[in-house]
């Protein structure tokens, strides 16, 4: 593979305990090691915290779902995400770079810095302050400690995580999954224990019909999607010779599985009559007996330090890949810092009101990974077979037809369907029953106005 900027040296290979080098550069084959398999509890261990189990709380409690709708709704959604995460995952081992790098061939050098900072605000800021939250609001209830203190605690340990990058944060994917899914094993047979997944009716303020079936779906999805500008972040250092099938399979099946489950979970949790808005947390955990309940909280911060440790990874990632002048060995480390940080202080600012932000949050980020997507797989469709390599680092490379039919798709789908307490766009307004189906009418805006403004060109290359 020929490239316009520096890959790798060979110095990191296998190394867990050392600072992950450099930023976005093409990994070299000396550096390529591990299997397709791994990136089962690579996908699954991160979703393994409350904000995993919070998702179907909200489709019965805010939307009105009864327990069988909700789990319709979250497979539907979670099936789509996972669907999206197999095709960009397959790609990181041919490529060897990160999934904002691959992004430059659909936007351009210049231009893919719009998906790249919504990713990076997105994971690195908005993501990582979510489970923040969640995993102090775990260790206040755990250890009887302020909340800030606890968010201190949660913050400090997934930065630092972050910060040696890669191989680490792998290593505790892996080592963190099997207690985490022995816990939520337990904790879910003892939920289902106590649940009346048949006779619950759903909640009588809850939105119900088409409108709240299509919100479940639409928070589901922009769960497990939300995860998909990471694809190719955790997959580029496997060997070039791996099967692309499998390395999809294997992420998306981790992502799936934890998804699906944990959120069926959060869904029958508010059938026991105990589940609240106010105190998720505390309610998810009050049908259990008191050494599960402590378990399961203990599992809750160690799951967000497992979600975040990617986010802040993955958002300093995107970030770099926007072309800023940095040190290049230290780049991505030096970000890591920064949104350590800034995801710290939103944190801080969200901990009074956190489902409500947590709702809104999940919709808004299927808003511009809908059409992100568009964008990106209507491109991958038309270069199939292509070779690309010679144009992912070169900044002089435009193609601003993509960030035209992304911003097509994202403007036109909010503006028309968006349908938030805060934002109701004209179709939903005066058509509620639809619900929330932004993201399924920009992604495909995006990819149709991509392929007719695109395609002329690409075709001729």
């Amino acid at each position: 593979m020929t490239v316009t900027e520096r890959s790798t040296d060979g110095s990191y290979r296998d190394r867990v305990v050392a600072v992950e080098p450099g930023g976005t550069e093409y990994i070299s084959e000396a550096d390529r090691h591990g299997k397709p398999s791994q990136l089962f509890w690579t996908w699954t261990s991160p979703n393994l915290e409350f904000a995993t189990i919070f998702v179907g709380m909200l489709a019965v409690l805010a939307f009105g779902m009864t327990f069988w709708q909700a789990v319709a709704g979250i497979v539907l959604g979670t099936g789509l995400g996972a669907i999206a995460h197999y095709f960009l995952s397959a790609r990181g081992p041919l490529h060897g770079v990160p999934q904002m790098v691959l992004g430059r061939l659909a936007f351009g050098f210049k231009g893919n810095a719009v998906p790249s900072v919504l990713m990076s605000v997105t994971a690195g800021v908005g993501w990582f302050a979510t489970n923040s939250v969640s995993g102090a609001f775990a260790l206040s209830t755990l250890f009887g400690i302020g909340p800030l203190l606890g968010l201190v605690i949660i913050v400090a340990a997934q930065t630092a995580l972050a910060f040696f990058g890669h191989n680490l944060v792998q290593a505790f994917e892996r080592y963190s999954f099997p207690v985490l899914a022995v816990v939520f094993l337990a904790a879910s047979v003892a939920i289902f224990a106590h649940a009346d997944i048949g006779n619950a009716a759903p909640a009588a303020d809850g939105v119900g019909g088409l409108g709240g079936f299509l919100l479940t779906v639409g928070t589901s999805f922009g769960y497990a999607a939300g995860w998909t500008p990471y694809a190719a972040d955790f997959t580029r250092y496997l060997p070039a010779t791996v099967s692309g099938p499998r390395t999809g399979f294997f992420a998306a099946a981790g992502l799936f599985t934890a998804c699906v489950v944990l959120e069926v979970v959060g869904a029958a949790s508010v059938t026991t009559g105990e589940a609240s808005l106010a105190d998720p947390t505390g309610s998810f955990t009050a049908e259990l007996a008191s050494p599960l309940a402590k378990a399961t909280l203990l599992a809750i911060a160690v799951g967000a330090i497992a979600a975040n440790a990617i986010n802040v990874y993955s958002g300093a990632m995107a970030f770099v890949s926007t072309g800023i002048t940095l040190p290049a060995h230290v780049a991505r480390a030096l970000v890591t810092v920064f949104f350590g940080v800034a995801g710290f202080l939103v944190a801080w600012w969200a901990l009074p009101d956190a489902a409500h932000s947590y709702e809104a949050f999940l919709l808004i980020i299927a808003y511009w990974v809908g059409p992100w997507l568009g964008v990106v797989f209507a491109d991958q469709y038309l270069r199939r077979g292509r070779p690309v390599a010679h144009l992912l680092y070169d900044r002089s490379y435009t193609n601003w037809g993509g960030l035209v039919a992304f911003l097509i798709g994202l403007v036109v789908s909010v503006v028309l369907f968006a349908n938030q307490e805060k934002l109701v766009g004209v179709v939903a307004a005066a058509a509620p029953q639809l619900g929330d189906i932004t993201f399924f009418v920009g992604f495909v805006l995006a990819g149709a106005a991509y392929w007719v403004l695109c395609r002329p060109a690409i075709t001729k290359q």
